[in-house]
């Protein structure tokens, strides 16, 4: 049966991905297909992410209004102070390789400043000294510091997410991202998470998909 296949014949395991039949009233978000579902994971409650805006932050919320990926997105409540990925892959009991982190990384070259949001698989880190310096052509490159990520994407810290970012960072995928059939992801704040086919990521403006991007 397809990942996306509608309906499900046996109960899941715990940290498993389904696809549940939903009911069409609920989770159809406007303009959306009905026989899109939205993605479960273990026993997360998960409800359509463009039919609950306020448990987003707000530019996750507004990529969300126009962005055709959008009807596939789910939204999941936690315990904010779960939202480290470890702390919540353990409380939910849920697969560390399902989770995918969001770190910025700035360099320079020639005096300009050069920033990308470095999406990768959260049993893995960013290649920051390696890779992802050559892949932004800079002689250096570092985190960017807590307080300007958190002022730039107007998203919380710990919710930091690839969706409404802005639009002058540089979006990277690693390419096992892209392959995890549910991946969790940041919300924009620390009280939710996203789950979204990981096929999504490499679709969303702008991302690049990246080779060995996590090591």
């Amino acid at each position: 049966m397809s990942p996306l296949s509608r309906g499900v014949p046996d109960a899941p395991h715990a940290g498993h991905p389904v696809f549940r039949d939903p009911d069409p009233a609920l989770q159809r978000g406007p303009g959306q297909d009905e026989h899109v579902s939205v993605p479960t994971l273990g026993n997360l409650h998960s409800l359509p992410a463009v039919e609950h805006p306020a448990l987003v932050g707000d530019p996750v919320a507004a990529a969300l209004r126009t962005w055709p990926g959008a009807g596939e997105v789910a939204v999941v409540e936690i315990d904010p102070e779960l939202a480290d990925t470890a702390a919540m892959t353990e409380a939910y009991d849920l697969p560390l390789t399902a989770s995918a982190n969001c770190v910025v990384v700035v360099g320079r070259r020639d005096g300009a400043e050069r920033v990308a949001a470095c999406v990768v698989r959260a049993d893995t880190r960013a290649d920051v000294n390696n890779l992802v310096k050559r892949t932004l052509d800079v002689r250096k490159a570092s985190f960017l510091a807590m307080d300007r990520a958190v002022e730039e994407s107007g998203m919380e810290y710990g919710g930091i997410t690839p969706l409404g970012l802005p639009a002058s960072w540089r979006l990277l995928v690693d390419a096992r991202v892209v392959e995890i059939d549910v991946a969790i992801i940041g919300s924009g704040v620390r009280r939710s998470k996203l789950l979204l086919p990981g096929r999504l990521l490499a679709e969303l403006p702008g991302a690049e998909v990246v080779e060995g991007l996590g090591v």
